[in-house]
């Protein structure tokens, strides 16, 4: 009976976190972020190439123009993240809305987080130190990683006023059926997007007005920087992702939880440590999602790349070694699909425990080394299947002590897993012998 109840609250618990992680604008904002991933590891590996590559091959006057390129790669990635993600938001929410034109939201996105802008901005010219207030130009704090929260906001607010008007019938205008269709639904969706674009513009001439403001500074204030400040905390980030690994021992992904709550605020410190590093400016932030996958998730989502190596060193079951041989490749990209079904890990509940521990004790270690000073902070995103070892030393831009805490990491890893390891197979050989008794 009791275990008859603890499996309904499992399967209810599942089904609620399920239905949670695809909510449409969850899932929007998830797909969003995997759209300009890429960007942003360019953005790390050109400033990786740009700092520490060209400096060894040249100097001076030289050097200069060579760092040219990594300034303009990181001109068209970190330094417009934020005008990026507000119509990628745009669109991809239209079209899980299934919304008949999802191109037109995303511009009507892109025009209104413009809008948002201040009309004024304090601009340095070049060869001096002090700022000067300009008009008539956009400015990279607002578009850049400052402005992705206001990115993310603009973008969900303005799809959904776009697409609530589009509904409107009366605010159509149909040109017959002897237009093309292009031509037709842009007339369709020309007064709402006159609407949406006029309320947005409304909105920005109050605060600028009347209080002197604008909605990309009181988004950055009120909250994308208390957001991230708690989420990145050291506490906050451990509570956060802990809880996410320990639904995907349930069978539910952790992007659920830490593709909503953590990534978003991560990848803001990280694109701000990129930033600093390439400017030649301190590294302001130790969390990030970079350093979170690189000491946390070494193979994969719990560390599993540790649980292969115990069970290649110490386990003498064959299906667990058949198991891990198969997911050896896999693993050493950070791709543990493999062991988490088919070792395997979800409702295996010895398994669950260091599947949720050993990411904790990964980012406790890096975390202490790193605010002792004993390593350099993270300020390259690598791609996240970049192999152990060789991720600590890319993403701390050739820190060799990176790899040594990564070594150091793994071997606790490794011996956390064996006593569970251990207790899982004489589960499994108990529930064997139980079923062959049945079976007789």
């Amino acid at each position: 009976m009791e275990e008859s109840k603890s499996r309904k609250f499992l399967d209810k618990f599942s089904e609620v976190a399920g239905r949670i992680g695809n909510q449409v604008h969850l899932r929007s904002l998830r797909a969003a972020f995997a759209t300009i991933m890429p960007l942003f590891i360019l953005a790390g590996l050109g400033t990786l190439i740009n700092n520490v590559v060209f400096p060894w091959i040249a100097k001076g006057e030289t050097l200069a123009h060579l760092q040219v390129w990594g300034t303009l790669i990181a001109n068209g990635t970190l330094n417009i993240a934020g005008l990026m993600l507000a119509p990628v938001v745009g669109f991809i929410l239209a079209r899980n809305k299934g919304y008949r034109n999802p191109l037109t939201a995303a511009v009507i996105s892109l025009g209104s987080l413009i809008v948002m802008m201040p009309i004024t901005t304090q601009m340095t010219p070049a060869g001096k130190t002090a700022a000067i207030n300009v008009t008539g130009g956009l400015s990279f704090a607002n578009l850049g990683t400052t402005g992705m929260f206001a990115g993310i906001i603009i973008g969900l607010l303005a799809t959904e006023v776009f697409i609530r008007l589009s509904n409107i019938k009366r605010l159509q205008i149909n040109l017959g059926d002897q237009i093309p269709p292009a031509v037709g639904d842009s007339f369709n969706s020309l007064i709402p997007a006159l609407m949406t674009l006029s309320l947005f513009a409304l909105i920005s001439a109050l605060l600028i007005v009347l209080w002197n403001s604008n909605l990309i500074a009181l988004i950055t204030m009120i909250i994308q920087e208390p957001l991230r400040r708690m989420n990145t905390s050291l506490p906050g980030m451990l509570l956060i992702y802990s809880c996410g690994n320990f639904l995907y021992t349930l069978g539910i992904h952790q992007a659920v939880i830490n593709g909503t709550l953590l990534d978003p605020v991560l990848l803001v410190n990280m694109a701000k440590n990129t930033a600093a590093y390439a400017a030649h400016k301190p590294i302001p932030y130790i969390m990030s999602n970079t350093f979170r996958d690189t000491f946390g998730m070494m193979g994969g989502t719990g560390s599993t790349i540790a649980l292969l190596i115990a069970v290649f060193l110490f386990s003498r079951v064959k299906a667990n070694r058949d198991i891990a041989a198969l997911s050896a490749v896999p693993g050493i990209f950070n791709i543990n699909e493999p062991v988490i079904f088919g070792f395997p890990i979800v409702f295996n509940i010895p398994m669950m425990i260091p599947f949720v521990l050993n990411p904790v004790i990964g980012i406790l270690i890096a975390y202490a080394v790193t605010a002792a000073g004993w390593m350099s902070r993270v300020v390259v995103m690598v791609p996240w299947t970049t192999p152990p070892l060789i991720s600590g030393f890319l993403a701390t831009a050739g820190d060799w002590r990176a790899v040594i805490v990564q070594i150091v990491i793994l071997v606790i890893n490794i011996a956390v897993y064996v006593p569970f390891l251990k207790v899982s197979e004489k589960v499994t050989a108990k529930q064997a012998e139980q079923a062959r008794a049945a079976a007789e």
